[in-house]
């Protein structure tokens, strides 16, 4: 059975070529995968009408949204920013319902801030919950790197604290913690025989642990993630659904790469490394 796949489009669309959103009409023509995770920046809240009405006008099918990346940072670091965070949350929620998402990820913490005062972070999980449920959008918390403890504590934590919580895994994030493995232990197993893992960003990681330095969204082969064997347990789970692929596809000139990015999505659907 092939795995449905989606590129994220943040893997498509950035600085270089301008963060020209329009250019996803012809990227959906010329790649093979089966839809887009949009990733949303945050200079484009003043363009979200025009945004949605290009989605829905072309067709482009977006089944997974992404947060606003420092949304998690004002969160974490409290006070005004945090109520600020909230805020855009509340936006970014509204605009994963008007785009047909169904589901959505979020960094519950980011940043330099990162996971310095959880605190802000638990306290703000209920409230985004409430938010996301009212749009009719399931939440997916992304195992996102710490700098204090690390993704897999703090997952356990929040598992705990709110015990039909969702979240999403990411390959590079886990990698970078030396939790992969984590994932194959069996004293883990409630992740995904509970249902909490509803989807999985692949993405290949190049570094040590805790590698600052590496910290890179490569293509799937340019580091040493053992992605026969991720894909092979994700699949003895029973998870059928889509899979994000990742990789930076665009140059410094903001060229994208879509001969690369097909074979990526080729290999993903196949459950094999490339």
């Amino acid at each position: 059975m092939k795995n449905q796949v989606l590129v994220s489009t943040g893997a498509l669309i950035g600085r270089p070529n301008g963060r020209d959103y329009r250019l996803l009409k012809e990227f959906a023509r010329q790649l093979d995968c089966d839809g887009f995770e949009f990733m949303m920046y945050s200079d484009w809240y003043e363009k979200i009408p025009d945004i949605v009405e290009f989605l829905r006008a072309n067709g482009i099918s977006t089944p997974l949204y992404h947060c606003q990346k420092s949304i998690g940072e004002g969160i974490s670091k409290g006070g005004e920013d945090f109520e600020k965070a909230i805020e855009n949350f509340r936006i970014n929620a509204q605009m994963a319902h008007d785009i047909g998402a169904g589901k959505m990820v979020m960094h519950l913490w980011d940043g330099i801030t990162s996971d310095a005062f959880f605190d802000n972070n638990i306290k703000a999980y209920p409230i985004v919950r409430e938010i996301a449920d009212a749009c009719g959008v399931e939440l997916l918390i992304e195992n996102v790197v710490c700098n204090q403890k690390d993704p897999m504590t703090h997952w356990s934590e929040l598992a705990k604290l709110f015990p039909d919580i969702k979240f999403i895994f990411d390959t590079k994030m886990a990698a970078f913690h030396g939790q992969l493995e984590l994932l194959y232990d069996p004293a883990n197993e409630w992740l995904w025989k509970e249902g909490h893992i509803r989807h999985y960003h692949v993405n290949d990681y190049a570094g040590g642990i805790k590698d600052w330095a590496n910290l890179r969204t490569l293509p799937i082969g340019a580091g040493h993630i053992d992605f026969e064997r991720f894909f092979a347990f994700v699949r003895s789970t029973g998870y059928e659904e889509h899979f994000t692929l990742e990789s930076t596809a665009f140059n410094k000139e903001g060229v994208v790469d879509i001969e690369m990015l097909n074979r990526q999505v080729e290999c993903v659907k196949e459950n094999r490394p490339c």
